[in-house]
């Protein structure tokens, strides 16, 4: 894969630089936000790895900016800013993972792997280009997602997670499928990253005064659709 780094601290940087390197992947590696934005903005990466402190332009700056600009790159972020917040914010921001600084190498390459293996984009599968359930409909290939007159703007993983979820409508979706169909996980990496991205789809699909789609089953996951209770 073709990754990018984009991280101040010299000696990180080249240390994941030269691991990256050692695996078999292409690296490119700056220390700068700014340099670090205008790349991931203008070259074809597989994968950006991405610190938040940084000069000039913060990660979070560039994951958003990303994001607003319809490039769905898979963002990993690497942070000494380990607590429930900071890494809920990284995840909202448009981030896919997030490891905590300092962090085992064995780790970081297993999460790379990961999400160098998901699928991106419309043709990632046969799957129908346009989804309907109840009054909200999912067109795949212009990434658009409305619920009757209202359009509903979704970062690329609350769009891929809603697909999911329609794609399984009144079926009970247990974690374990939400981890391997959304984010490739074949094991549990112990983290809410579920939790964030389903509360943050519920808060922009169920609005008040709508019948809610996305129900949570106690102890077993969530069910999408209309009564799904």
């Amino acid at each position: 894969m073709r990754l990018l780094i984009v991280e101040d601290d010299r000696h990180t940087r080249e240390f994941v630089e030269r691991a990256l390197r050692e695996a078999g992947h292409t690296v490119d590696a700056v220390g700068d936000g700014r340099q670090g934005l205008i790349l991931a903005t203008s070259e074809p990466f597989e994968l950006l790895i991405l610190d938040r402190m940084l000069p000039n332009v913060d990660g979070l700056t560039i994951v958003r900016t990303l994001r607003a600009s319809n490039i769905d790159t898979p963002v990993l972020i690497l942070s000494a800013l380990g607590d429930v917040d900071d890494r809920v914010a990284g995840l909202r921001a448009g981030g896919d993972d997030y490891l905590v600084k300092p962090f085992a190498l064995s780790e970081l390459l297993a999460r790379i792997d990961v999400l160098g293996r998901r699928p991106r984009g419309a043709a990632a599968s046969s799957e129908p280009m346009h989804l309907r359930v109840a009054d909200i409909e999912l067109d795949r290939l212009k990434r658009t997602v409305r619920r009757g007159a209202r359009k509903i703007d979704l970062q690329p993983k609350e769009f891929q997670l809603l697909e999911y979820l329609m794609r399984h409508s009144g079926q009970v979706i247990t974690r374990t499928m939400l981890l391997e169909g959304v984010w490739d996980y074949h094991f549990d990496p112990k983290t809410n990253v579920i939790d964030v991205h389903i509360s943050n789809l519920r808060g922009k699909v169920d609005h008040a005064g709508e019948p809610p789609l996305i129900h949570t089953v106690r102890g077993v996951g969530y069910r999408f659709g209309i009564d799904a209770a």
